[in-house]
């Protein structure tokens, strides 16, 4: 929660905004095969607004796959897929110069347990309500899948 994000408009957001609710962080990019998962999470936070947050950080770390301005990317997301979840800036989510966000989850000393960054779009991490790493889910996991809504519907 010490940790913050440009949104795609250009706003500086605190994570700390989100406390209370469980947080999924998606890595995500508008020209990859999986890319269809926008639906999937749009209706996972549509489903779920009560107990999660989708939050979405487009990256063009992976072949390329999101080379669109921050703009681009907005207007795609809004009109393809009627994406209403929080967007931020483009971001790197590997390397060294990845986002404070990603050096977060993926620094075993700083989140607890994994030392893993994305390996691809659409990464997915979970946070519990009060800011604890939960889980990791490779891009093939998918936002309505059984692992992934079974810890959101877990009681604190």
């Amino acid at each position: 929660y010490d940790l913050s994000a440009v949104s795609i408009s250009g706003d500086t957001l605190s994570m700390s905004i989100y406390k209370g609710k469980k947080i999924l962080i998606v890595n995500v990019a508008s020209k990859c095969g999986y890319t269809p998962q926008y639906k999937d999470l749009q209706d996972l936070s549509e489903n779920y607004k009560d107990k999660i947050v989708v939050l979405g950080f487009p990256s063009n770390d992976f072949l390329w796959q999101e080379p669109g301005s921050n703009q681009d990317i907005a207007t795609f997301c809004s009109t393809r897929y009627g994406v209403a979840f929080p967007m931020f800036e483009k971001v790197k989510v590997r390397g060294k110069d990845k986002h404070p966000i990603y050096q977060w989850l993926s620094e075993e000393n700083k989140n607890g347990w994994n030392k893993k960054s994305p390996s691809w779009n659409f990464y997915k991490f979970l946070l519990d309500e009060e800011g604890k790493l939960i889980g990791k889910f490779g891009p093939k996991v998918l936002p309505a899948s059984n692992d992934i809504i079974q810890l959101i519907e877990q009681e604190q």
